[in-house]
């Protein structure tokens, strides 16, 4: 569906951003409340580290924020044009959506944070060799 090399597949799939090859989370099952935000070390294809220095994943935190508030406003939309509801259902649908959510929202601000900082290789096999 999604074409590899494009940060999209990257930053919706979870997978290493310069081969796009596999995941960078331990388990696929991102409900499991001990392997929500566990990632592997490193890539097992092409070696690049996920943890580029400590606490690199703390400036997710600030996109965690936009993401969640992306998520809000559109629960908000949903809830309040679409189905008609009042305001009071509209909150508790919006504080419901976030809950509900918020493990897919943990992974994809990380995974939208190291995507700014490492791109696709299509020559990522050649480095390895080197």
């Amino acid at each position: 569906m999604l074409k590899k090399g494009l940060k999209i597949n990257s930053i919706l799939t979870g997978s290493c951003p310069k081969c796009q090859e596999e995941s960078m989370y331990v388990s696929n099952n991102m409900y499991n409340p001990n392997y929500t935000i566990k990632m592997n070390d490193s890539c097992s294809h092409c070696g690049t580290r996920y943890k580029i220095e400590p606490s690199f994943f703390y400036g997710a935190m600030y996109v965690s924020y936009a993401v969640g508030v992306a998520f809000g406003v559109a629960a908000f939309v949903i809830f309040y044009f679409f189905l008609k509801t009042d305001l009071k259902t509209a909150f508790i649908g919006i504080c419901g959506t976030l809950l509900g959510l918020m493990p897919l929202i943990m992974r994809l601000s990380r995974n939208i944070w190291i995507n700014f900082f490492i791109s696709y290789d299509k020559d990522w096999k050649n480095d390895i060799k080197k």
